[in-house]
C-alpha cells in the first residue's frame, strides 16, 4: 500500500493522520541508537522464528518470553541464554510482561484468537507491536486494533513478512507503475497438502500446559489432543482455517496490487469439507469472489478478487504453489509465494522475472527502524493487515452461511443477512479480563 493509498483508508476508516503524527512524535523521543527491549509473547512456532531471529540482533534484548506451555517456555528461554548469556524473564501471563515499563515492545506469535486482545491490551499498556497475520480474530476485533493504535501513537507491524520482501516490493512498484495497464482483477490461491487432524474426545491438558489462560477471553472449551499446539488454527473459537494462516499471505499481496484502500462491497463464497473427514470445522475447498467499489477518478471502474483454496491437492498452478496473479489490460504478473515473479506482457510474452525468499529480517528492521524515527511507513500497518483481514473473514463468513454478502466498508457491518453480520464479531468469555472495549 502506498502512503496516498494508506492515507485514504485511514481518514475513511476515521483514524485520522493524527495517530501517525502522535506516534512519530513519541518515536522521536525515544532516540535513534538506544537499545531497544522486547518481549515475546508465544514463542513457539511462528513465534520461535521470531526469537531467533531478535536474538541475533544486537540493537534487541529480549528480556520477556511469555507462554502458556512450560516446555515451550523453557526452550525459548534457553534460546536467549545461549545467545546472549543473559537470562530473560518468563511468565505465563502476558500482563507481566506489559507492565514492565522498561519494554518497549512486544511480538505476538499466540494463536488468532489472542491476537487483537493481546495485541491492544499492549498498545493500552505503551507498548509498540508486531503481530501475527491475520491480525485478528474477526472483523470487529480489526477496527478495534486500529483506534488502539490511533488512541496509543504506537506502532503496530502485522506479520505479513512479504510486504518487506525486496524482490516482491520491486514487483509492485513495476505493477503500480502501469507496466500491466490498468489491474482489474486480482487471484490469490493456497494450494497444498495438508494432514487429518483426526477425531478426538475431551480429556485433561497436560500438567504443563495452563489451558485455561491458552483459552483466554474465548469461550470455554473441553480441551482436545487436536486442539494444540498448531492445530488451533482449524476450530472456528481459536482460528480462521488455513486461509487465515497461509491464505493470508497472498490475499494481502492481491490486495496491495489491486491498490485496494477500502473493503469490498460484494462477498461470495462456495466452500466447503470436501476431503478431509475429521474435526476440523472450515472449509478444504474454497472458492471466493470480491467485488470492489469504484475509487478514485475513475468512479465506474470496479475491482475483482478472488481467492482459491485446496488444502488437499500439491499441485502447483500458474507455475506456483501458493500465490498471487494480477489480470491488466495489457500484460499479466504472477507472484509465486516466497519464491519469485513473472512478468508478462502482450500475446504472454514474458518481459522479466525474479526469484527471492521471504525477508522476515527485513520486517523487523522496517518495525525497528520506525519506532526509532529513522523511517515514517510501517511495511505492513494496521490498515493493510485489517484490509486483509476482512478478506479472510468474509471468505469465512460467505461460506458458513452460504449466501452472497453485501458489506458496507463504512460501516464495516453486512447489510443484508442479520445471521452473517452476527459474524463481523464473535462470543466472549463474559466478565475476562482480555476481552477487548467495544466489542
Amino acid at each position: 500500500m502506498t502512503d496516498n493509498s494508506r492515507r485514504t483508508f485511514l481518514t475513511k476508516a476515521g483514524l485520522g493522520m493524527a495517530a501517525v503524527a502522535a506516534g512519530g512524535a513519541v518515536e522521536a523521543a525515544a532516540g535513534d541508537d538506544r537499545r531497544l527491549v522486547v518481549g515475546v509473547i508465544g514463542p513457539g512456532g511462528m513465534g520461535s522464528a521470531h526469537l531467533r531471529t531478535l536474538v541475533r540482533r544486537k540493537d534487541v534484548e529480549v528480556a520477556w518470553v511469555c507462554d502458556v506451555d512450560q516446555q515451550r517456555l523453557a526452550k525459548a528461554a534457553k534460546v536467549v541464554k545461549d545467545a546472549s548469556g543473559k537470562s530473560a524473564k518468563t511468565a505465563s501471563d502476558l500482563r507481566k510482561v506489559l507492565d514492565d515499563k522498561a519494554v518497549d515492545a512486544v511480538f505476538i506469535a499466540t494463536p488468532d484468537h489472542w491476537h487483537a486482545p493481546a495485541a491492544i491490551l499492549a498498545l493500552d499498556a505503551g507498548k509498540h507491536v508486531y503481530v501475527e497475520k491475520p491480525c485478528c480474530h474477526n472483523i470487529r476485533e480489526g477496527r478495534l486494533m486500529a483506534d488502539a493504535v490511533k488512541r496509543s501513537g504506537k506502532r503496530l507491524q502485522v506479520g505479513t513478512q512479504t510486504r518487506s520482501t525486496a524482490f516482491v516490493q520491486e514487483a509492485m512498484k513495476r505493477l503500480h507503475a502501469g507496466e500491466i495497464g490498468d489491474v482489474l482483477v486480482a487471484k490469490a490461491w493456497n494450494s497444498q497438502r495438508r494432514r487429518s487432524i483426526g477425531k478426538t474426545k475431551p480429556s485433561q491438558p497436560p500438567s504443563h500446559l495452563d489451558f485455561d489462560t491458552w483459552t483466554g477471553p474465548a469461550p470455554r472449551v473441553p480441551y482436545r489432543t487436536n486442539l494444540l499446539h498448531g492445530i488451533w488454527r482449524w476450530w472456528y473459537d481459536f482460528g480462521c482455517g488455513d486461509i487465515g494462516n497461509d491464505g493470508v499471505h497472498d490475499i494481502d499481496v492481491a490486495c496491495w496490487g489491486l491498490g485496494a484502500t477500502t473493503h469490498p462491497s460484494t462477498a461470495s463464497c462456495i466452500g466447503g469439507k470436501y476431503f478431509f473427514d475429521d474435526d476440523q470445522q472450515f472449509p478444504d475447498t474454497q472458492y471466493a469472489v470480491f467485488e470492489y467499489p469504484a475509487e478514485g477518478k475513475s468512479k465506474s471502474q470496479k475491482k475483482q478478487l478472488i481467492f482459491e483454496q485446496r488444502i488437499w491437492s500439491p499441485y502447483v498452478q500458474e507455475g506456483y504453489e501458493n500465490g498471487a496473479a494480477f489480470y491488466g489490460t495489457k500484460g499479466m504478473l504472477i507472484v509465486g509465494h516466497t519464491v519469485g515473479w513473472k512478468l508478462y506482457g502482450p500475446r504472454n510474452k514474458l518481459i522479466d522475472q525474479r526469484t527471492g525468499r521471504a525477508d522476515l529480517a527485513a520486517h523487523h528492521q522496517n518495525f525497528f527502524d520506525c519506532i526509532r524515527g529513522k523511517q515514517k511507513t510501517l511495511n505492513a500497518d494496521v490498515a493493510a493487515g485489517h484490509l486483509s483481514a476482512t478478506i479472510v473473514h468474509l471468505a469465512n463468513i460467505a461460506a458458513r452461511t452460504r449466501r452472497q454478502l453485501e458489506f458496507d466498508p463504512r460501516t464495516e457491518r453486512i447489510t443484508n443477512d442479520s445471521a452473517a453480520d452476527a459474524l463481523v464479531s464473535r462470543q466472549y468469555r463474559k466478565s475476562h479480563w482480555a476481552v477487548p472495549k467495544g466489542v
